[in-house]
């Protein structure tokens, strides 16, 4: 298990990166918009798992290799990336299952294994992810205890964290979406939303 006094600057320091505007918290806040808070719990699913197996893997010291081979990212994050701007484009121009439907109050059309999907590659798919947990996580490990406990307590607390920050900017879109939506400006709040979407593609592809 962990100290106390170890807790006590982790789980400030996570929060603190949590809540900085990044490429899983931007697509929390665009299906927030699109989809609703609670249709966008799926994404939320999916980009915790891929979180939970980043964090896992960085501690057990398997990201510093991957790290050192970034060809393996290279595909997956071009592919993904290109994904996520297609989606943008469509979004952009009202259509396709991401988009806001023209009467708000219709039922959300994307499918809950695309938005895990997407949640799931966004977190896997970004080497500064990997690269980040490769710096943060071993300070917090000793090496005199056993390891699977410390990542137990360390990744339960990570994914914590990052759920409540997701839900944060979920529902900031969700806002948004209703504050558009008094005005009937679905078309203005499809542009938003595809214009941020095509910008977290090109992050991933880029980053």
């Amino acid at each position: 298990m962990l100290n106390l006094s170890l807790l006590s600057v982790f789980v400030p320091t996570f929060l603190l990166v949590s809540l900085t505007p990044g490429m899983c918290m931007t697509l929390a806040m665009v299906l927030g918009m699109t989809q609703g808070v609670r249709r966008t719990l799926w994404m939320m699913l999916g980009e915790l798992a891929g979180v939970g197996l980043v964090a896992v893997a960085s501690g057990a010291g398997v990201a510093t290799l991957m790290l050192r081979q970034p060809e393996l990212f290279a595909v997956f994050k071009w592919l993904g990336g290109a994904y996520l701007i297609y989606l943008g484009v469509m979004m952009w121009r009202s259509r396709g299952r991401m988009a806001v439907p023209d009467e708000l109050g219709s039922q959300a059309r994307a499918g809950r294994r695309e938005l895990a999907v997407q949640g799931f590659v966004t977190a896997v798919a970004n080497p500064k992810g990997w690269a980040f947990f490769v710096a943060l996580l071993p300070p917090f490990l000793d090496a005199s205890r056993p390891l699977a406990g410390q990542l137990v307590v360390l990744v339960a607390l990570i994914l914590t964290i990052e759920f409540l920050a997701l839900v944060t900017y979920a529902t900031g879109g969700q806002t948004l979406r209703h504050l558009l939506g008094q005005s009937r400006n679905v078309r203005l709040l499809n542009r938003i939303a595809g214009t941020l979407m095509v910008g977290v593609g090109i992050w991933l592809a880029l980053g």
